[in-house]
């Protein structure tokens, strides 16, 4: 949820006809305490939640425009009985494409074109990608791609991920993802008391209360019940958001090394040494580049792969260097997914590694499928329905908080401001000194383990201090000219 104060809110001075809600209790220290957090954080975060939302809304339907874009290319326009050898293929992919070198092969399936993916260094991490008519081996056109992803869904993923200015936008979604929990959260623990003391009220925790008078109250009731169905799907997007991001996802790399529930990684050596450990997963998968091969290998090494039980679309990655096994990697992200991964030495045909996705740690399995869902490959359509939902309800959670903002304006012509007060201070000084002992250690945990949720919170702090001085001395100040005027 976002920007609202859930506890200890009054209605506009200006209100001449009473509420059919009983007078706010006085709030308790900690729920004085989260309404003035909610507020500040809400009003400061939102902005960086509202283009997270946009930007991921756009990415849902990032599979409709690839087909309405890219459709010649992604797709065949007739379904064959019999695809040709990879080795045709491939050919076909290299006489189109004589520049850089191999760094994968996905074989076509069903109407899918098959893809030849080339490195060069001129591209960076990006990579030049040709599709081929499995059926005719022709050759339906090239695209530049990012691990996979075409010139449309890299450009809104990378708008989504950092808004195309590198590093430094990546601090836009991490601050979001990073804060999202602790509002959605701090939300529910403020709208809960308010409506669970009766039946009555209880049932206003998920529908809006419309008997009351049109305002603050109803719009509070849009924005809090909206917030309760969302909490789910935005506490799920909050932590996979994070674990790809920059310095918290850093330290939940490390944190899965630390517990050896990373990823595992595949050797493709040949005399079976084990590979360097990796410290997590990119959002799309990739291969690296490997030397030029006799086209051939690719039929053999798929021939291995389907012996060793890999069904459905499969990714076929060269050895990076001579003398080392290849890759043959499941691709299918849809539920249930199929992630396993072999090592084939090609000159004899045999398996030399394997790594199955039953087998990863628990954590790495989670994180993987998180992801997928996070990026809406999960479970196809309703996946991107899903996350659409979830996107356009959060535009209107922040637009409804802003409103109540705006709505809380104090009216009476003596008192007139363009927008509501924030809550009153004084939360943390009424905590119990048991809840300040396990407060403070976890908040710094955490602050250290969400660096960007750790800076900001401690700006916020900074902030409302040197706000609670100015006021002091404000009020001090008023006595002092009033009794200079009497005199």
């Amino acid at each position: 949820m976002s920007v609202t104060e859930l506890s200890g809110d009054r209605p506009p001075e200006s209100a001449a006809a009473p509420d059919t809600e009983r007078p706010a209790r006085r709030p308790t220290p900690l729920a004085a305490m989260l309404t003035r957090l909610h507020f500040y954080a809400g009003i400061l975060v939102a902005p960086f939640l509202l283009v997270a939302a946009l930007t991921g809304l756009a990415y849902t339907i990032t599979p409709q425009l690839d087909q309405a874009l890219y459709g010649d290319q992604l797709t065949v326009a007739a379904v064959g009985d019999q695809p040709k050898p990879l080795a045709e293929q491939v050919t076909a992919a290299r006489a189109a494409h004589p520049d850089g070198t191999i760094a994968a092969v996905a074989r076509g399936a069903g109407d899918r074109t098959t893809q030849v993916v080339f490195s060069q260094p001129d591209l960076g991490d990006k990579q030049h990608t040709v599709y081929v008519d499995p059926y005719t081996g022709e050759v339906k056109g090239q695209l530049t791609t990012w691990f996979g992803s075409t010139p449309a869904t890299t450009w809104l993923d990378g708008l989504h991920r950092n808004l195309h200015l590198g590093d430094l936008g990546r601090h836009y979604s991490e601050i979001a993802a990073s804060w999202l929990w602790v509002l959605v959260l701090g939300g529910i623990i403020l709208w809960w008391p308010r409506r669970s003391a009766t039946r009555a009220r209880a049932k206003h925790l998920l529908v809006p209360d419309l008997s009351v008078r049109r305002g603050v109250r109803r719009t509070r009731g849009w924005h809090a019940t909206t917030g309760v169905w969302l909490a789910v799907g935005l506490l799920f997007l909050s932590a996979t958001g994070l674990t790809w991001s920059r310095y918290a996802g850093a330290n939940f790399g490390a944190g899965l090394d630390a517990l050896q529930a990373s990823r595992p990684q595949i050797s493709t050596t040949l005399d079976g040494a084990p590979p360097a450990t990796s410290g997590g997963e990119h959002q799309h998968g990739g291969a690296s580049a490997g030397a030029e091969s006799d086209p051939a290998t690719y039929d053999k090494v798929l021939a291995t792969a389907r012996s060793a039980g890999l069904s459905g679309p499969v990714e076929i990655s060269p050895a990076a260097e001579p003398g080392m096994a290849w890759t043959v990697a499941q691709t299918d992200n849809t539920w249930p997914v199929a992630r396993d991964r072999i090592a084939v030495n090609p000159a004899a045909g045999t398996v030399t590694a394997r790594s199955d996705f039953a087998d990863w740690p628990l954590l790495a399995q989670l994180s993987s499928l998180g992801i997928q869902a996070h990026m809406g490959i999960l479970f196809g359509p309703v996946n991107q329905i899903l996350l659409a939902a979830l996107a356009l309800g959060l535009l209107c959670v922040i637009v409804w908080g802003y409103r109540m903002w705006w709505q809380r304006r104090p009216t009476r012509a003596d008192r007139r401001a363009p927008l509501g007060a924030p809550p009153a201070r004084g939360g943390v000084r009424g905590l119990p000194w048991w809840a300040l002992l396990l407060g403070v250690p976890v908040t710094v945990a955490v602050g250290w383990a969400l660096p960007w949720f750790g800076v900001t919170l401690l700006g916020f702090l900074v902030v409302d201090l040197i706000l609670g001085v100015i006021a002091r001395r404000r009020r001090r100040s008023v006595p002092v000219s009033s009794s200079s005027t009497v005199s």
